[in-house]
C-alpha cells in the first residue's frame, strides 16, 4: 500500500484588514474570491487560482506587528516566492506591485544569476518576485 501524505491546501496570512490584504493579492496574482467571499464583512477570506483551487487565505487578527526583515526584533516566519519568465516582466510586475501598495525592501534585479526583488505587502508580509 503506498504511503499517504496530507496535501497542502492553502497558505494563510494574518491581517488586521483581511479585505484589503486579500484584494492586494487578488489583483497581484489574478486570483478570484471563493464563492461567498466576494463581498461583505468576513474574518476569513480565501482566494482561489484560475482552476478554482484554494491558494491563499486571510485571517483577521486584532494586531500584527510587521516583520523587520531582513533583521531586527521581529524576523519573518514565512514569505511567498513568486516567479516571472523574464527580466522585462520583473520590471512590469514591479510597477504593478508598487501601484497596488507593495513596498520595495530589496532590489537584486541586476543580479545575473538570480534577478529578484523583495517587497512587503500592505500588511508588512515579505514576498519575493524572481525571474525563473
Amino acid at each position: 500500500m503506498p504511503e499517504r501524505f496530507p496535501r497542502l491546501r492553502q497558505t494563510v496570512l494574518d491581517a488586521t484588514d483581511v479585505r484589503a490584504l486579500a484584494e492586494f493579492y487578488r489583483q497581484l496574482l489574478g486570483f478570484a474570491y471563493r464563492p461567498g467571499d466576494e463581498t461583505g464583512e468576513h474574518d476569513w477570506l480565501v482566494l482561489n487560482d484560475t482552476a478554482g483551487a484554494p491558494r491563499l487565505a486571510f485571517q483577521q487578527v486584532e494586531s500584527l506587528p510587521p516583520p523587520t526583515w531582513p533583521a531586527g526584533p521581529r524576523p519573518q516566519m514565512l514569505h511567498l516566492d513568486l516567479t516571472v519568465a523574464t527580466r522585462a516582466e520583473l520590471d512590469e510586475q514591479h510597477e504593478r506591485a508598487t501601484a497596488l501598495g507593495a513596498r520595495l525592501l530589496a532590489d537584486e534585479a541586476a543580479d545575473p544569476e538570480e534577478p529578484l526583488r523583495v517587497y512587503a505587502d500592505p500588511a508588512g508580509h515579505p514576498f519575493c518576485v524572481f525571474v525563473g
